[in-house]
């Protein structure tokens, strides 16, 4: 039987675009380029990259439209497609002892069991794949396009400790794709969860040093410590890292950015925040992240939030910060304005400190910030994004029962919510949590210099018009007059 050509629905046409300007509509179905049936997503962007492309589409009604199309090398159509992969997923073959999947509380939307190891979401969304799932013809179609930065999450160069970690038989053989794609000349990003008495030490040593060798295509190794939740019945028996562990861990790790950026002008290895955290360290210095490389493994983040934060402040020296607590409009206690920000156990030092910093600066203002216990998953887990509406609500509320003001305005920054709405991982709702404490609650963005403006300027709300993961100004203080006023 002769298998049908892959046909691709199309979700959004993007204003201004070429496709609007060809009355593309959103339902109709993209079905090839150059006469060529496009597999997936990786066939789309390299089949796009042409000048000069002959487009076929299908109508609702069933015409077929063959669209001949002339623009920039490498522009975009402006197409979004139903499925951003135009492909199905591809799930993980492996039961790695830290998969943080496996320990998750039953009961959950199901969408968040599935455990996905797919080389094209490395390529458009960052996600770190294992290359268990992947075939020579997968390599080869990434270096013949092109595509890059793939991620890859190593843990181990041992091939036989490899293996054990992930579960899968194939794991230490698949490393061989590693020298395919650095001879190919393709960007990688390397990634290595550390767990206690299995892949440290010296067979961390080990790991470093084989993984450096594909320099410079391989830009960046992060080094972060296992999650370890409370739902770890029947799985391997992992165990913390202790603070005199955490430092022994971080001097490894600096030790070898020493002797790398000598030859290699990078540091190359980087240790998470949490282990600077965890030894009770100062974060590095902006210059040894080699451009923030691995924010989204946490490498950095507090590095830049502080940094960001600073900057903010000092675009801002030379106003009159100085107002009368008792001026214009006060509130109870002789203050403007109180607001609450709610974080997680790593962050909360340092966004306390903020807060302190900015009550020193505005005298009208307070600033209560409240670390959330995770009772959810446990203490352990001590990252922003993983509090849930759950324990914000019941932690928050036992304070407001013991008399506690939480002030006018609840500030909760973005990473809590899955992207783009207004849902916590347990699926409650921002309204909820408004309810739940009768209080107001805004979304914040999560950088330093966000921070500031939320808290000390106005409030802000998703920009939907343009960007669901940015935010406007609705309100803004006049430090002249001391009121809010309403932004247009």
């Amino acid at each position: 039987m002769k298998k049908c050509a892959p046909e691709h629905r199309i979700k959004t046409v993007l204003p201004g675009s070429i496709a609007e300007e060809l009355e593309i509509e959103p339902g109709d179905v993209l079905l090839s380029i150059d006469e060529q049936p496009i597999r997936d997503v990786f066939d789309y962007r390299f089949m796009i990259k042409d000048e000069e492309l002959v487009v076929l589409i299908r109508k609702p009604d069933g015409e077929e439209w063959e669209l001949e199309i002339e623009k920039d090398e490498d522009e975009d159509l402006g197409l979004e497609f139903e499925n951003d992969l135009m492909s199905e997923y591809r799930s993980c073959s492996n039961k790695c002892i830290f998969c943080f999947i496996d320990q998750m509380p039953p009961g959950m939307r199901e969408t968040l069991y599935f455990k996905d190891d797919d080389s094209r979401l490395s390529f458009l969304q960052g996600n770190y794949i294992t290359l268990t799932n992947m075939s020579d013809d997968d390599i080869d179609r990434i270096i013949r396009m092109g595509l890059a930065p793939i991620n890859v999450s190593v843990h181990s160069t041992e091939p036989e400790l490899r293996c054990e970690m992930l579960h899968n038989r194939f794991a230490g053989d698949k490393l061989k794709y590693l020298d395919r794609l650095f001879e190919g000349h393709v960007e990688m990003n390397g990634q290595i969860v550390l767990c206690r008495g299995v892949n440290d030490g010296e067979h961390l040593d080990r790991t470093i040093g084989d993984l450096s060798k594909y320099l410079p295509f391989m830009r960046s190794l992060s080094v972060v410590p296992a999650g370890i939740t409370k739902y770890r019945d029947g799985l391997y028996p992992l165990t913390l890292f202790s603070k005199e562990e955490a430092g022994a861990v971080i001097d490894q790790i600096e030790a070898w950015q020493k002797r790398l950026y000598e030859k290699w002008g990078l540091h190359f290895v980087h240790a998470s925040d949490e282990w600077y955290i965890l030894a009770e360290r100062d974060f590095p210095e902006e210059d040894r992240y080699d451009g923030y490389l691995q924010l989204e493994n946490g490498v950095g983040m507090m590095r830049l939030l502080i940094l960001e934060f600073e900057e903010e402040l000092e675009s801002r020296a030379g106003e009159s910060e100085t107002g009368d607590k008792g001026s214009g409009d006060t509130k109870e206690g002789g203050f403007l304005r109180h607001v609450s920000v709610a974080t997680g156990k790593l962050p909360y030092p340092t966004l306390d400190g903020f807060a302190r910093r900015l009550e020193s600066i505005y005298p009208w203002l307070k600033v209560s910030v409240h670390c959330i216990r995770n009772d959810f998953f446990g203490e352990t887990i001590t990252v922003t994004g993983l509090i849930t509406g759950g324990d914000l609500i019941a932690q928050l509320s036992e304070k407001k029962g013991a008399g506690e003001d939480l002030g006018e305005v609840l500030l909760l920054p973005t990473n809590m919510l899955r992207s783009g709405e207004e849902v916590f991982l347990d699926d409650l709702t921002i309204s909820d949590v408004k309810k739940a404490l009768d209080m107001d609650v805004q979304i914040i963005g999560v950088s330093g210099s966000d921070f500031v403006r939320a808290v000390a300027d106005g409030f802000y709300e998703r920009d939907r018009e343009n960007d669901e993961d940015s935010f406007v100004y609705v309100k803004e203080y006049d430090r002249e007059e001391a009121v809010w006023e309403e932004k247009m």
